[in-house]
């Protein structure tokens, strides 16, 4: 268990559970951050099961398993680090082939690794359980669902976009249109251990993240929302910091929570947002790809604080997907959240 000289050690059966939902590099940033409370809260992750691009998008066709791409981005975050081994564990489960012809070049080895695991164990949950092991993960990771799911979004225009990866990487056109309907085919039933965690949370962190093809992709799943309404839990939302080309063109901050709440059917209890300015040379870069900074409209109590990262990130190579180029802080993040826990 990682333990840093801040945290306060409590008795294990007092730690408060906390759950993240979410997917890709928005959830990888808050679990990252909490893992450094685990001597107070028990952390878990539940991730969505609707991959379709990339390194995961191939195997999950070629392999006919769930998608485990961002199944691996979590359990990297929760990766112990006071090992020394965990830090080339973590770099060789992250790492990205830019070689090997078509078959090869692009994919991550995590994936193949999590991949070649469940050819061998028989079980996608038994594969994550061992990778967990493996990392000595300062927790656990869930996937939302077993069951093979689609998602599906409908437009304000009448227009249906099918798949994860053709809605967040969407046509331009689709910039002038709002994402009405968005549904997982089929409906797909909660897994046994996410709607657990979910019942039992004390808090439950909602992004940061690609609002529909992160967040919502797990709230769709049947059986969610139902879990959502009975938990006793709170549920924090942490906004992103810049609006996602084609699918949240022009909303804001509360724009985004009323849309959370339409899908999960309660009220948010805390909205966390970055208050820290961008510098103009990043507003304009992200301009050109018809992204700007998630702004507020005053008409809900919203937490703000600087969580912005200083540093830019850098693309990694092989990787075909498009990427933010800044990210939250993940320890400044991770304070704003336990001050609510």
């Amino acid at each position: 268990m990682l333990v840093t000289e801040h945290m306060k050690v409590n008795d294990s059966s007092g730690r408060k559970k906390v759950v993240v939902i979410g997917g890709g590099t928005g959830t990888f940033t808050v679990l990252s951050g909490l893992k450094h409370f685990v001597a107070d809260i028990e952390l878990s992750a539940i991730v969505t099961m609707a991959d379709s691009g990339g390194s995961t998008g191939r195997l999950r066709d070629e392999f006919g398993y769930l998608p485990v791409g961002d199944v691996r981005m979590a359990l990297v975050a929760l990766a112990d680090e006071q090992f020394a081994d965990n830090q080339l564990l973590r770099n060789l489960l992250l790492y990205r082939f830019t070689k090997g012809g078509k078959n090869l070049a692009g994919h991550n080895f995590g994936n193949l690794f999590l991949v070649a695991l469940t050819d061998i164990l028989g079980s996608e949950l038994e594969a994550i359980r061992f990778a967990a092991r493996m990392l000595r993960a300062c927790g656990s990771v869930h996937p939302v669902t077993l069951d093979h799911v689609t998602l599906v979004a409908t437009y304000d225009d009448g227009v249906v976009i099918e798949g994860e990866v053709h809605i967040d990487e969407s046509e331009a056109e689709r910039d002038r249109h709002r994402i009405v309907k968005l549904e997982a085919h089929p409906h797909g039933h909660i897994s046994n251990d996410a709607e657990r965690a979910i019942l039992d949370a004390d808090c439950i962190v909602m992004g940061p993240g690609d609002l529909y093809t992160s967040i919502l992709a797990v709230c769709v799943v049947g059986g969610v929302r139902e879990a959502l309404q009975k938990t006793n839990g709170t549920i924090l939302y942490v906004s992103n910091l810049m609006t996602k080309r084609g699918q949240t063109s022009g909303l804001c901050v509360e724009d985004h929570v009323r849309e959370v709440e339409r899908y999960i059917g309660r009220a948010v209890d805390t909205v966390l947002a970055n208050d820290a300015h961008f510098s103009d040379d990043l507003k304009k870069r992200y301009a050109m790809e018809s992204e700007y900074p998630v702004l507020f409209d005053g008409s809900r109590e919203v937490e703000k604080e600087s969580l912005l990262a200083t540093e830019e990130v850098t693309p990694t190579v092989g990787d075909v997907l498009r990427r933010s180029l800044i990210r939250h802080n993940s320890d400044a993040l991770a304070r704003a959240i336990m001050k609510h826990i």
